[in-house]
C-alpha cells in the first residue's frame, strides 16, 4: 500500500535534502554525525514539549526528525552507510521515538485532557515500536515486511500537525492526532505481518522413504 507522504517526501529530497547532503559531505560531516545530532535535537524538543512548551517542542522535533531523511541521503551519496551506520540509525530512531511519545504521554497526563490522549499516546508508542520490530525481525528471517500505510515519517508528521493544533489552543488537536497515529500504527503492524507471511517460501516436500 502506498505510504501517506511518499510523493511529498520525494519532492523534499529532490529539492531540499540533496543539496544539503552534498554540502555537509563536502565539508567533512559524516552521516553518522548527522544521525546523532538529529537524535540529540529530538530529545531536546521532546523535553520542551513535556514541560509545556508545545509549540517550540513540536517545531524542534519536526526539524530534527528530518535528519532521518538527510543522513540516509548522505549515506547513499557516499556509497552506503555500512552495517554499523544502519545499526546506529535504527537505534537512534528508536530512542527518538521513545522520547517523543514518552514526552507526549507525560504532557497529556499532566494536562488532564478529556479526549483520552494519554491512552492514545501509550498505544501509539507501543504500536510504533512493534512496527519497526516486525520489519527488522522479518528481514533477519529472510522475509519481506517493507510495507505499511504509516511508517515513521508519516507518524511524526501527523503528530506534528496535532502538536501545532494543540499549541494553537485547540485541546482536541493533539489527542485526535494521537488516535490517528495509534490506529494507523496498529494497521501497519498487521499489514507487515500479513505481507511477511505471504513472502515466506513454501517448504520443500519431505523426501519419500522406502
Amino acid at each position: 500500500m502506498a505510504k501517506i507522504v511518499q510523493v511529498p517526501a520525494r519532492a523534499v529530497v529532490s529539492h531540499g535534502v540533496n543539496p544539503t547532503a552534498r554540502f555537509l559531505l563536502r565539508i567533512g560531516i559524516s552521516p553518522n554525525a548527522v544521525t546523532i545530532a538529529g537524535t540529540v535535537g529530538v530529545l531536546i524538543g521532546a523535553w520542551l514539549g513535556a514541560t509545556g512548551h508545545l509549540f517550540w517542542g513540536t517545531w524542534v522535533v519536526t526539524a530534527c526528525a528530518l535528519t532521518d531523511v538527510l543522513d540516509g541521503t548522505m549515506a547513499r551519496m557516499r556509497g552506503g552507510s555500512g552495517k554499523f551506520g544502519a545499526l546506529l540509525d535504527s537505534s537512534m530512531d528508536r530512542i527518538a521515538d521513545g522520547a517523543v511519545f514518552g514526552a507526549v504521554v507525560f504532557y497529556m497526563a499532566t494536562q488532564g485532557n478529556p479526549y483520552g490522549g494519554t491512552a492514545a499516546a501509550l498505544i501509539a508508542l507501543a504500536a510504533g515500536q512493534v512496527v519497526s520490530y516486525v520489519k527488522a525481525r522479518a528481514q533477519s528471517l529472510g522475509l519481506n515486511a517493507d510495507v505499511g500505510i504509516a511508517e515513521r515519517l508519516e507518524r511524526l508528521v501527523i503528530l506534528g500537525v496535532g502538536g501545532l493544533l494543540g499549541s494553537a489552543g485547540l485541546a482536541w488537536g493533539l489527542p485526535a492526532a494521537l488516535w490517528v497515529v495509534a490506529g494507523l500504527s496498529v494497521i501497519t503492524v498487521f499489514q507487515r505481518l500479513i505481507h511477511a507471511a505471504r513472502t515466506e517460501p513454501a517448504p520443500e516436500p519431505a523426501p519419500e522413504t522406502s
